[in-house]
């Protein structure tokens, strides 16, 4: 375990900065009926706005930290003939206006998103989150199960604390988290700085340069916040209450240099995922952190073949096997 601590430790950074199971048979799950957008009333979500694009069943993409909607567009293009996509974009993030208050601030976005899911009318929509929105599309499963459909969690943790210790707990986090969250409130860096440090995160040199643009134009108190209550909260012992298939992206390539492998960090995923009843886990072989930039053939194909077979499109029977 040492060694996967020290192998592991500049994953753990990488999402600190940036923000072998079967799955259950389509027939498990029925699908409900895609939804009619209804007025939206962007005053019930201060925490974040959406775009809806797209046509038929609906599926919400979550982005990561500093990130906004548009993170999500080549998913966008490739999904929106056979899904409604609810884009969303936080407060804060990427040049959004930051939120009044920073107060509880996820579990605020959680609740909001959950609100949003049932004003909205989404009948167990499907949920696509990278990073720390793969953590809220964790919790929003956990806290209300019924509420939501399959997910398909892109390189994300249910705790991302316990990277190199498995035995860490939230409370025992929370005075590195603390230490974190004044460092990182301090204020923005330069350009060169913020290209250096995705430069782990992003292999393909464009997505870099739009990756920290983001990160500079995101406000650093309310990334700071965010950091610190991903890094102390613990999901790993709710994931028991999720009922609905879940889909798990994995990344390792950028943490080569440091001793990791595909199966040593394979390893972390298991570990944190175990309690989670319906899982599968896939680990992209030459992708960093940002898998939709740098392996985004192999990501758009496993994660549309999942939605198919668990979120079927419109027109599609449902419980039928695809």
């Amino acid at each position: 375990m040492k060694r996967f601590a020290t192998a592991l430790r500049p994953f753990c950074a990488a999402l600190l900065l940036t923000g072998a199971t079967a799955a259950t048979p389509a027939a498990a799950y029925a699908a409900p009926a895609p939804a009619t957008v209804v007025a939206d009333n962007p005053a019930q979500h201060p925490n974040f706005t959406v775009r809806v694009v797209g046509k038929g069943r609906p599926v919400l993409l979550i982005p990561g930290l500093t990130c906004p909607g548009a993170v999500w567009d080549e998913t966008v293009a490739r999904y929106q003939q056979q899904y409604q996509c609810h884009v969303v974009s936080l407060a804060g993030f990427g040049g959004a206006p930051a939120p009044a208050s920073t107060d509880k601030l996820m579990q605020s976005v959680r609740d909001q998103l959950l609100a949003y899911i049932k004003t909205q009318q989404l009948q167990r929509p499907a949920v696509i989150g990278h990073s720390l929105g793969g953590f809220l599309a964790l919790w929003m499963s956990t806290t209300q199960p019924e509420a939501i459909g399959p997910l398909v969690i892109v390189d994300s943790l249910p705790f991302l604390s316990a990277v190199q210790n498995p035995a860490m707990t939230a409370e025992q986090a929370k005075p590195m988290a603390e230490n974190m969250r004044q460092q990182m409130s301090k204020g923005k860096m330069t350009m060169a700085a913020e290209r250096q440090m995705v430069s782990s995160l992003v292999a393909d040199t464009a997505a870099r340069t739009r990756v920290a643009r983001w990160g500079l134009a995101s406000d650093p108190a309310t990334v700071a916040q965010a950091m610190y209550d991903l890094s102390t909260t613990d999901l790993r012992q709710e994931l028991g209450r999720i009922q609905q298939p879940v889909l798990v992206l994995g990344s390792w390539a950028a943490y080569k240099p440091y001793g990791s492998t595909k199966e040593s960090t394979r390893a972390i995923f298991a570990q944190q995922y175990a309690q989670l009843p319906q899982h599968r886990i896939e680990m992209s072989e030459g992708g960093y952190h940002f898998l939709m930039y740098d392996d985004t053939k192999w990501y758009l194909d496993l994660a549309g073949s999942f939605l198919q077979q668990h979120a079927p499109a419109k027109g599609k029977a449902k419980g039928k096997n695809s």
